[in-house]
């Protein structure tokens, strides 16, 4: 199907629930898809109304891409400029209330009320993908960014508490503008065009062959950790070191799961999910699901402090001063509140940070039970009986591990307690890992003109260690390489990273690499500022509470005095 499709259809298509989708330059159509997508509903709404070329790309192997292009309804004749989708806010006419075709980007700031940032949807029908609650998109539709357009970043005066967050994120957005090449759609278009001739030159030097002789080294060295532990625990009654071993183990099966879920070992989709499934439910007591679909919206919207889910994490953490301001999560479809405990932890969260991670397996338990007993993941297609395996591979892990290790090879409830804490506690270096690529980095929104390539470069950043601890990082160092090519084989992300220095060489982006000490250093000081800027908007509402207060008084001892005159 060749017939050309205009922009005012696509948005007239949209505004009436339907998910459009771009593809080079092929219209798709996929909200009769959405239900069936294994990457999950949430993935496919942040690409609506978009050019998700790149993206589509990147996580795609060459037969997924041959079964999405089924789906498409026509095509584009010229460069695609993105829509804001409506899981951010974006605002759809249909084509008998539009005006016209219209230009199809407004360089001017359009006069939106944010109010309330967050307003409830009234209307019976929404679009695919739009939130209960409506949202207003910092950089509105058709405005593209830059240090000409003041509006984007300037400073206010100081009328109330959430004004100084504002502001303080407004400098973070003019000092993106300042280091970052320009977001007009021509430069972001070049910036794309050079990502992809280094991602073909990454696929023709074999890069994305997998050597299973590497995993053979890793599945050894798992094993020789899992029978260590129970070797300690039942021959030598060494119950501490036995769980410090098993928490081990479990820190490096994560990798591979995480390696599975990418599809980046066997690249045969049911083969490596069910590894994955394996790995993470069975022997982990992880949801793979869970995770695939929460990653999947972290790699698309990485560092968005509204639809992230991967920086979502209040009331205990908060990397941008806009998470202080009472935010809806699309992910989770729920406010996010800065309330009582949050004003009490956000302040000295660098301080709070390790103690937290410590105890982050077990968050990751239930956010597993949750997705796999609500059926979060797909329902249809290929992907829809990972629920039932995983819901029997999280049930046999609770058996294995909590019923025949802990319960039964362990007669005391402190040892019993002690040994659970250990082994858990263990694997925080894993979150460490997780949290370190993305906490420090940027969390501007600047728009939906920003391409794929920069967003990651922007909001990634990658750790630098010896070849030979790479199998303590597993991979997870590298999160700028992984995040621009996210089913490359983990043991080939070293020898691309030449090839991603080049890349920002040749464009003039930042690759940001830091030893691990000093990337620890850098988002223990991110949280630091975050939690000041906290403690400064909660002194400055406290002091304009006494100081209403106190006006509220001298009004009444006025009003008396005229009273009793």
């Amino acid at each position: 199907m060749n017939r050309i499709i205009t922009r005012s259809e696509i948005e007239d298509r949209i505004a009436k629930g339907q998910a459009v989708v771009i593809y080079e330059d092929l219209v798709l159509q996929l909200d009769k898809w959405i239900r069936f997508h294994p990457g999950g509903d949430k993935a496919i709404h942040h690409m609506i109304g978009r050019d998700a070329t790149d993206e589509m790309k990147a996580y795609h192997c060459d037969d997924t891409v041959k079964e999405f292009k089924k789906w498409k309804i026509g095509k584009i004749q010229k460069q695609w400029h993105n829509f804001v989708p409506p899981i951010q806010g974006g605002q759809f006419e249909v084509l008998e209330n539009q005006l016209s075709d219209g230009p199809e980007l407004l360089f001017k700031w359009r006069n939106v009320d944010t109010s309330g940032q967050f307003q409830d949807v009234s209307s019976s029908r929404r679009m695919c993908g739009e939130p209960e609650v409506k949202i207003f998109p910092k950089i509105p539709q058709g405005v593209v960014p830059s240090l000409k357009l003041t509006e984007a970043y300037e400073k206010r005066i100081v009328t109330d508490p959430s004004t100084i967050i504002d502001n303080y994120d407004n400098d973070l957005v003019k000092k993106d503008l300042i280091d970052l090449p320009d977001l007009d759609p021509k430069t972001q278009k070049w910036l794309s065009d050079e990502y992809n001739k280094t991602h073909q030159a990454v696929i023709a030097a074999n890069l994305y062959e997998c050597h299973y002789s590497r995993y053979l080294k890793e599945f050894l060295r798992i094993g020789s950790l899992f029978a260590l532990s129970f070797y300690l625990l039942f021959y030598r009654d060494a119950k501490i070191w036995s769980a410090i071993v098993l928490g081990a183990a479990w820190q490096q099966l994560v990798f591979i799961a995480h390696d599975a879920g990418h599809i980046s070992i066997t690249h045969n989709y049911q083969a490596d999910n069910i590894l994955g499934m394996v790995i993470a439910s069975w022997i982990g007591g992880l949801s793979l699901g869970w995770w695939k679909r929460n990653h999947n919206v972290h790699h698309l919207v990485t560092n968005d402090p509204i639809h992230d889910p991967d920086i979502q994490h209040l009331p205990f953490f908060a990397v941008s001063t806009r998470l202080l301001k009472n935010v809806y999560s699309t992910y989770y479809e729920k406010f996010l509140w800065f309330d009582k405990l949050a004003q009490k932890t956000i302040p000295i969260q660098n301080y709070l940070y390790y103690p937290i991670l410590a105890f982050g397996r077990f968050n990751l338990y239930r956010l597993s039970w949750t997705h796999v007993l609500l059926g979060l993941g797909p329902r249809k297609g290929k992907a829809a009986w990972f629920r039932y395996f995983e819901l029997a591979g999280l049930t046999f892990f609770n058996y294995w591990f909590f019923y025949l290790i802990v319960y039964r090879s362990i007669h005391t409830n402190w040892e019993r307690f002690a040994y659970v804490m250990i082994s858990h506690i263990t694997t925080m270096l894993v979150h460490v890992q997780i949290t370190l690529s993305h906490f420090a980095m940027s969390t501007s929104d600047l728009g939906v003109t920003e391409s794929f390539p920069m967003r990651q470069l922007r909001t990634s950043m990658d750790v630098d260690c010896a070849r030979w601890l790479d199998f303590l990082h597993g991979g997870l160092q590298f999160q700028v390489v992984h995040h621009l090519f996210p089913r490359l084989p983990r043991h080939n992300l070293r020898d691309a990273q030449p090839y991603v220095i080049d890349l920002c060489q040749r464009v003039g982006l930042t690759y940001s690499i830091y030893g691990f000490a000093k990337g620890n250093d850098v988002v223990l000081s991110k949280l630091a500022q975050i939690g000041r800027q906290a403690k400064t908007m909660l002194d400055c509402a406290e002091t304009m509470r006494h100081e209403a207060v106190s006006e509220k008084k001298i009004k009444s001892i006025d009003a008396s005095g005229d009273q009793a005159r």
